[in-house]
């Protein structure tokens, strides 16, 4: 079987896609709605477009507040993408394959607006009334939220067909279990 199986090469589309529209969607945020910092837009009862520039990594932690600690945070995010395309390419189970090209692609949406920009663009405002569940985020964040939740879902939830298979396969391998 070759190495960029079916699975694989939806992942990586499936990756390059939400790379697309996350910075697509930025791109109206910035250039066509010229957004300002702190401007808001309601657009719903229950979200806002509210713009934010996020200058450290996941809730604004490791705030970058140097040109040295940005390249190194662009650096470190790109190691991190970088191993988790090896780790997708490595992968044979669909739902894992999906779960790390979501990541892939929200990583490299940061990515590239921390590059360009020096800190990440959020703006999108869930609320219910004052209270915000959530912090401002965008559709890079929420891809790579949602690709942890499929990876963690399956590895704590989730037990393969295979490994099944080899924990209750004899060890003498005739078939019959071992009553020695």
């Amino acid at each position: 079987m070759s190495f960029l199986t079916r699975p694989r090469l939806f992942g990586l589309a499936l990756a390059m896609v939400l790379f697309a529209v996350d910075q697509w969607v930025k791109k109206i945020i910035d250039v066509d709605l010229d957004m300002q910092l702190g401007e808001n837009i309601e657009l719903l009862p229950f979200f806002d477009l509210t713009r934010v520039h996020n200058f450290g990594v996941s809730m604004g932690m490791f705030e970058a507040t140097s040109p040295e600690m940005r390249w190194g945070l662009v650096a470190l995010t790109a190691l991190i993408a970088g191993v988790v395309t090896v780790w997708m390419m490595r992968e044979k189970n669909f739902a894992d394959i999906l779960g790390l090209s979501m990541i892939l692609g929200g990583a490299l949406g940061n990515i590239v607006d921390r590059f360009r920009l020096g800190y990440v663009l959020d703006y999108a405002d869930f609320h219910v009334g004052d209270f915000r569940p959530f912090l401002i985020f965008n559709i890079a964040d929420a891809a790579i939220t949602i690709g942890v939740v499929i990876i963690l879902a399956r590895a704590l939830f989730v037990r393969d067909k295979d490994e099944d298979e080899a924990t209750t396969e004899p060890a003498d391998g005739r078939g019959e279990p071992d009553n020695a």
